[in-house]
């Protein structure tokens, strides 16, 4: 069986089924259809799929023109019907893995997800989970699930592997195609089949033992992040009480050529990574009666952050003689980073939490985001929607934050326009204050 189904994936006659058309599966089913794959895509969003459809985008960052491309492909299709399943030689799996409110792994996309699999599972199909995991996810849950549901055995009638997503969006160096794929599998079959399908679209696969060290891979990446970001907060913090200016230093540092990587401090943690995989693995690293204390150490200093930037707010309020209750506050960006629509886990939605706790008046504007959609953690904000860029609008606002320095604001407009700034992402280095309580650093 093997042969065959490599013979079909050399012969590009091998259809993938991608199941989640988000920020991760969107651009995986662009890339596959790029290299004349054929591809078949999964949401439960009839949106997503309506605009697939008709070629309109609903990322703006990945642009109009590959979504007419693939809205136009005879290779290319999207559907809400799962019993397509069927239809699909492999089948990819690129749903959510978010935490529960007890910072624990909500694991319910992927089950419900791995039953809609399994009772349309058919032998030969390849099964791929893509969404970031702790280790032994794959073979704990998702190989049991898979199994109970079909009465087919993995490994023998069917194969599993597991591949993390490594998207960066609007990263204008490296799309999903030049960013290698690590891989593991439940099996040197499952191993060969899967390297041999990524083989054909993205730049490089990295083989490895299983899918427990691959899922151990993708958990290090972020931990590793979310550490040395935790780092370099905790520096600003130092740094700014010693009247040391935190981004000077760490752009001296970045001279070394060896030795030194560069983070970049912020208001918090944001995207649909760090915020949350270093949790995954403090989560399983309890079930084997180990601490995990530095990576509960960076969390802590992280998910700090957003309350010292109130902090900083209040002191820059305090020196115009006003309170934050009752002013008028405006955070700029609501993208967790820049240049981007994607406000997964962004910081901004606990900056203005606590502003409403504050009892302040709290507008946003970010171009990016014109009206905030629903979403599992800050509800209480859907239908928000982003103020208009003017003058008179900006110089209204007692306070202006800088959550998320997009690029095509112009900071010193902004300077021009009102004089309490806390800016969290340096965006105003290159601006020369009026006076002493004009911008401050946060």
């Amino acid at each position: 069986m093997l042969k065959e189904l490599l013979q079909k994936i050399d012969e590009k006659d091998y259809t993938i089924g991608i199941i989640g058309l988000g920020y991760v599966g969107l651009p995986l089913m662009w890339t596959f259809h790029q290299n004349d794959m054929p591809v078949l895509g999964f949401d439960i969003d009839k949106e997503k799929i309506k605009c697939i459809k008709e070629g309109r985008p609903y990322i703006k960052h990945l642009g109009d023109e590959m979504m007419q491309t693939l809205a136009k492909s005879d290779k290319c299709d999207a559907t809400t019907d799962f019993s397509r399943l069927t239809e699909a030689d492999a089948i990819m799996m690129c749903v959510p893995t978010p935490l529960d409110k007890y910072r624990e792994p909500d694991m319910e996309y992927v089950e419900s997800t791995c039953h809609t699999v399994g009772k349309y599972l058919k032998k030969g199909q390849l099964v791929i989970l893509e969404s970031t995991t702790y280790p032994g996810t794959t073979e704990d849950l998702i190989i049991p699930i898979l199994e109970s549901k079909s009465g087919l055995e993995a490994g023998k009638d069917f194969y599993v592997a597991y591949s993390p997503e490594r998207e960066d969006p609007g990263n204008p160096d490296f799309n999903t195609a030049k960013i290698p794929k690590v891989v593991g599998a439940h099996g040197e079959e499952a191993l060969k089949l899967a390297c041999a399908l990524y083989d054909t679209s993205i730049v490089q696969t990295v083989p490895v033992s299983d899918t427990k060290t691959a899922e151990a891979v993708k958990i290090t990446e972020n931990v590793f992040r979310s550490v040395n970001i935790a780092l370099v907060n905790e520096l600003k913090v130092i740094y700014q009480a010693m009247g040391i200016n935190v981004h000077e230093v760490l752009d001296a540092a970045g001279t070394k050529p060896f030795g030194f990587m560069k983070f970049v401090p912020g208001p918090g943690l944001g995207g649909h990574c760090i915020p949350i995989d270093p949790f995954y693995l403090t989560w399983k690293a309890r079930e084997v009666e180990q601490n995990t204390r530095f990576i509960e150490l960076a969390g802590e200093i992280n998910t700090s952050m957003p309350q010292y930037v109130i902090n900083q707010t209040l002191k820059a309020l305090n020196a115009h003689k006003k309170a934050l209750n009752g002013s008028k506050v405006l955070v700029v960006g609501l993208a967790y980073k820049p240049d981007v629509d994607d406000m997964r886990e962004s910081p901004t939605f606990k900056l203005m939490d606590i502003l409403k706790d504050y009892n302040a008046d709290v507008d946003y504007y970010d171009s990016y985001i014109p009206e905030i959609k629903p979403t599992r953690e800050h509800a209480n904000w859907t239908g928000t929607k982003s103020i208009e860029w003017n003058k008179k609008q900006v110089k209204s606002y007692d306070a202006v934050i800088i959550s998320t320095n997009h690029s095509h604001i112009d900071y010193k407009q902004l300077g021009d326009w009102n004089d309490c700034i806390i800016d969290t992402r340096n965006a105003m280095k290159d601006i020369e204050p009026d006076n002493d309580n004009h911008i401050w650093k946060a």
